[in-house]
């Protein structure tokens, strides 16, 4: 055991606890979720004292032994082996000021073990005065948060392109499924599953290429403004430095911002990104929507596509099997829509040269980014790639309707196609089984006329 104190009093902590007197008082005053800051933050913002340190030395303002301690503390830290010494609530008052005394804290540690001291002597390693040289939470936290969305931006542009690929691969494998197109959820007229499938890999192309931009959006960082901009207490060729060594250590592409207090108060380029995966989520729910719609039934529904049978659906029902990975999407695609909005409002709500609420818009908008990362695979692999057609029931669906009726205007006119429309609801009679009854159209003109080439000819 050990002991650690400050003005409030003294703690005691264990040989393991790698974390200090600041993050126990964090964790005590903030017992509210039991959420931590996830995994990608922790290793960003290890990423970035890693790089405060490296230019720190570099200018010759850290001693090279301490240095090369904190820089090697920084790297264990990223590499997710000690997350669970990141001890603090994900809600918390003050900025972030306490995630960032947390990690200063362990990077001490762990850098004093690196030395072969034990934790806690500060008189060698201090989470202040070493490891916290040069930087403010203001500006580090912020550009921690920045790369911590930079990497879950560039994994959530794969994974929606597979999302991509596979509906483009459903869209040739359907191609000359005919089906009933619908509008108000009534009959429409003809096309094919694979235009439906189009339909759907067109607007994910849309959120693939809006993701791939968005990163523009959130690559200017605010490292070496320290409190509110102005760069106050910390060297002029540091602050031209310091993030350019933070690219050499995360091999991704930042700049320092041109304006550090405006990078430094106002949070509207995360709104922007917010807005784009809401704009991927409002898609995923019409398409997690749709696919329920096609699969209803499967006998007393539309039943046009079976999706893979994954589970039991019922606990009175024997047989019933449930949509479960579209309702599953549709779910996280409220929780994505719906914490866009709680980011517009937590950005609006900064005051003067700092947003309080920063910590609350870390946790939303990296939520936001891993429930899409999960849950995108999931609906690749555990659904759309297993999605068969019931191409005999699909067509005779659309024998069986009225949709040949705006097919055939341009053929008999309008008043013809009326009065057959008439007679179809007195005989009961299938509008194509009238036609032929009449002589005006035989088994090969219905055939041609509801061939997938006709589908893709684009008008008459």
């Amino acid at each position: 055991m050990r002991k650690e104190k400050d003005e409030y009093g003294e703690v005691q902590l264990a040989d393991t606890e790698l974390f200090g007197i600041q993050s126990v008082r964090a964790r005590e005053n903030f017992a509210v979720s039991g959420e931590k800051m996830p995994p990608v933050f922790i290793k960003a913002l290890a990423e970035v004292k890693w790089a405060c340190a490296e230019t720190n030395m570099k200018l010759g303002f850290l001693d090279k032994g301490k240095g090369a301690a904190i820089v090697t503390a920084c790297e264990k830290l990223a590499s997710g082996e000690y997350d669970s010494q990141i001890i603090v609530d994900a809600f918390q008052g003050g900025a972030g000021t306490s995630t960032n005394m947390n990690i200063n804290e362990v990077v001490a540690n762990l850098a004093l073990l690196e030395l072969q001291e034990e934790p806690g002597n500060y008189e060698i390693i201090h989470p202040l005065r070493d490891v916290n040289m040069h930087q403010s939470t203001n500006d580090v936290y912020p550009s921690a948060l920045r790369v911590a969305v930079l990497y879950k931006l560039k994994e959530l542009e794969e994974v929606i392109g597979e999302m991509q690929s596979s509906l483009q691969e459903k869209e040739l494998e359907f191609r000359d499924v005919v089906k009933l197109g619908r509008t108000q959820l009534q009959d429409a007229v003809p096309m094919t599953l694979g235009m439906e499938f189009s339909a759907w890999a067109e607007a994910i192309s849309r959120d693939r290429w809006r993701i791939f931009k968005s990163r523009e959006r959130i690559k200017q960082l605010n490292l070496g403004g320290t409190a509110i901009g102005t760069g106050l207490a910390a060297p002029r060729e540091y602050i031209f430095r310091v993030v350019e060594q933070l690219r050499k250590v995360t091999g991704l592409s930042i700049a320092r911002a041109e304006n550090l207090v405006d990078a430094t108060q106002n949070l509207d380029p995360f709104v922007e990104i917010s807005g784009m995966l809401k704009a991927l989520a409002v898609n995923l729910f019409k398409i997690s929507q749709d696919l329920r719609i096609l699969s209803s039934g499967p006998y007393g529904g539309i039943g046009e596509i079976n999706l893979p049978a994954l589970q039991k659906g019922s606990s009175i029902m024997p047989g019933k099997v449930n949509p479960v990975i579209p309702e599953m999407t549709a779910q996280v695609s409220l929780q994505v829509m719906n914490n866009d909005n709680l980011i517009t409002q937590i950005a609006a709500l900064g005051n003067l040269e700092l947003n309080q609420f920063l910590p609350l818009l870390a946790h939303t908008i990296l939520q936001s980014l891993e429930l899409l990362i999960k849950t995108i695979p999931l609906l690749v692999h555990k659904c759309l790639r297993g999605i068969t057609a019931n191409s005999e029931h699909c067509l005779n669906l659309v024998k069986q309707s009225r949709s040949l009726a705006a097919v055939l205007i341009p053929r008999f006119g309008y008043e013809k196609i009326e009065e057959l429309l008439h007679e179809v609801d007195i005989t009961e009679k299938s509008l194509a089984e009238l036609l032929l009854e009449k002589g005006l159209l035989n088994e090969e003109q219905i055939s041609e006329i509801l061939s997938p080439q006709q589908m893709y000819k684009q008008g008459f």
